[in-house]
């Protein structure tokens, strides 16, 4: 089916909570590439690249996140992959 990318705006108590290297260990757990930051705003911000069943099964994870965060909203833009990823990141702030 090919490759895959979406970018997602995960909402709620998501800060704080080991949020982004949880997202990491379980996009690398998974196979996925990308990465993932902090917003400003509060928000948690993700692109991730994969096999479109492995990016839905990501998607389910970060609307619950690890157990301390609790998440109340994500948002989702499939847009065309780029392979420019090798691995899963921790970003900084934005």
């Amino acid at each position: 089916m090919g490759t895959r990318r979406v970018s997602l705006r995960i909402r709620g108590k998501v800060q704080g909570v080991f949020f982004r290297e949880s997202t990491r260990q379980e996009a690398t757990r998974l196979g996925l590439t990308g990465w993932v930051r902090n917003r400003d705003d509060g928000s948690v911000e993700a692109v991730a690249e994969g096999e479109p069943a492995v990016l839905e099964e990501f998607i389910r994870w970060c609307h619950r996140g690890p157990q301390a965060a609790r998440v109340t909203d994500v948002e989702r833009t499939d847009v065309e992959p780029t392979g420019e990823f090798r691995t899963f990141s921790v970003e900084h702030f934005s």
